[in-house]
């Protein structure tokens, strides 16, 4: 099933490219072609249409890495014919996958000591990671409520509005009720205390966020698990927390190591984090780490053996790529503690002097906290929602992605532009922005249009005087009473459901 929807042109085939240098007869777009051509010609038919995209380096609205050095380049190259499900036969990339899931769980404060490993699994991205999770902390609900003799068949994950999409697609697809705590003014993440009164005996856990996806914001995840320790132990139930911290969970280790998030909270049970985000790796890699073998049910761990010995593997997928986990060595053995705190500290600086320079142009409120995920999200002080979307459509004219979107139900008034700060988005690019940015605002107060008005008349038809010419028929009269003149909302209605699903 093809869920990518095209725009099909009219014309079915591409021409010769440099007036038949390689090829000459069209190449169909929508059909395999009869021939074969020469791979010269194949390169540089996808090559040029590539052209196209926007530049992975300008796009601010991802959390995605887009840059790597370029040993590590050479190290995905030479490592992307390998299989990561044949462990058998690649028994290094095996070993390094264990060497990372090790590297994360201690850097998130894992109880093992130095001779234990760590329970955890790497993933194509935090979606996957997300969804074994949550698959885990089901079943384990699942088997505690048959063996008290209880219902098992309405679960129920309690988080907030604010979560990302890929958490609506796990109840969605697994059918769990997701209760959300709503948003407000003023406060972009789950408040504690909310999410801990809609938690009953049917809650498998309580998710919490480490990098809102909206703001960059971290929840107060000590609280969280204060409150719930005490609700769990006036009832009696045994309600987790699983942390989201796709975006900031290679941040708060290195900036905020004081900060209790992690494995330090006795109710933390999972935690997810997205490689591919500030582990500094190319899209494709995630990890989902678990406190101990106990909170990963043996049941939901399949034993193969027909690739040469015994494998265990929990995953959603089977065969996919080694170079993302080989990436992520390298980043670790790279960088090391010292080098992950030194770009952090880098990228939250480019974000600060980003802040500060929106705050100068003067027409911006800024709702992202200081703490967080090095991101800038702001709103027009005007709150009008069509000035983000025209601005957004201004920037990328200079070649920069900056996503428009409204925020989720109860907040949903406000309209935010968001600037992610990478690891390549030093001072000089936020500087060139920033210049560019002006621009695009002059011209945005220059082209603002009057809203074009709605003119609602109230009219009568009466009776004309009879035609001197009797074949004649004679056309009623038209008498305006009334004259109303409206002008139109010409702001964005998104439908509902999630605005943004970058992970």
């Amino acid at each position: 099933m093809v869920l990518t929807i095209v725009q099909r042109q009219e014309e079915e085939s591409l021409g010769p490219i440099f007036a038949s240098r390689y090829v000459q007869d069209p190449v169909p777009r929508y059909a395999l072609p009869e021939k074969s051509i020469s791979k010269d010609a194949a390169y540089q038919i996808i090559h040029d249409e590539l052209l196209l995209d926007s530049s992975p380096r300008l796009n601010l609205a991802s959390f995605v890495t887009t840059w790597m050095e370029p040993e590590c380049d050479k190290l995905i190259i030479e490592a992307i014919n390998k299989n990561y499900a044949d462990m058998d036969e690649y028994p290094i990339t095996t070993e390094i996958q264990n060497r990372c899931v090790n590297i994360i769980a201690r850097l998130f404060n894992s109880p093992v000591n130095e001779k234990e490993s760590a329970v955890g699994v790497g993933t194509v991205g935090s979606s996957e990671a997300i969804m074994l999770a949550g698959l885990a902390f089901k079943r384990r609900w699942q088997t505690r409520r048959r063996a008290q003799g209880k219902p098992c068949d309405k679960p129920n994950i309690v988080t907030g509005a604010n979560v990302q999409v890929c958490w609506e697609k796990f109840a969605r697809y697994f059918e769990v009720e997701i209760k959300e705590v709503k948003l407000r003014d003023g406060f972009y993440v789950m408040d504690p205390v909310k999410a801990v009164e809609m938690v009953d005996e049917c809650t498998i856990c309580v998710a919490a966020i480490l990098g809102s996806t909206l703001t960059g914001e971290f929840e107060d995840i000590k609280l969280l698990d204060d409150l719930l320790a005490r609700k769990n132990m006036r009832t009696g139930w045994d309600t987790p927390i699983h942390v989201d911290a796709a975006s900031g969970g290679f941040i708060a280790p290195f900036l905020y190591p004081e900060l209790q998030w992690d494995f330090r909270l006795p109710l933390v049970k999972s935690i997810n984090v997205s490689g591919h985000k500030y582990g500094l790796v190319y899209a494709g890699v995630g990890w989902v780490i678990w406190r101990n073998k106990e909170d990963l049910p043996e049941e939901l761990i399949f034993h193969i053996n027909y690739l040469g010995a015994d494998q265990p593997t929990f995953t959603l997928n089977f065969s996919k790529g080694s170079s993302h986990i080989i990436a992520q060595y390298y980043q670790f053995l790279r960088l090391g503690y010292e080098g992950y705190k030194n770009v952090m500290k880098n990228c939250m600086e480019s974000a600060k002097i980003l802040r500060q320079g929106l705050v100068q142009i003067g027409c911006f409120d800024i709702i992202s906290k200081e703490k967080g995920v090095p991101l800038v999200a702001f709103s027009f002080k005007d709150g009008k929602k069509s000035s983000a979307f025209k601005l957004s459509k201004i920037l990328r004219r200079f070649g920069w992605i900056v996503p428009a979107y409204t925020l989720p139900p109860d907040v949903e008034h406000m309209t935010v532009l968001r600037v992610v700060v990478r690891e390549d988005f030093g001072r000089t690019m936020v500087e060139k922005f920033l210049s560019h940015m002006k621009i695009a605002l002059k011209e945005l107060h220059s082209v603002m249009e009057a809203p074009i008005p709605t003119i609602r008349y109230t009219i009568e038809l009466r009776p004309c005087e009879a035609a001197e010419d009797a074949a004649l028929r004679p056309l009623p009269k038209v008498v305006v009473l009334n004259q109303e003149v409206e002008p139109v909302d010409r702001s964005i209605h998104l439908s509902g459901g999630k605005t943004k699903g970058v992970c």
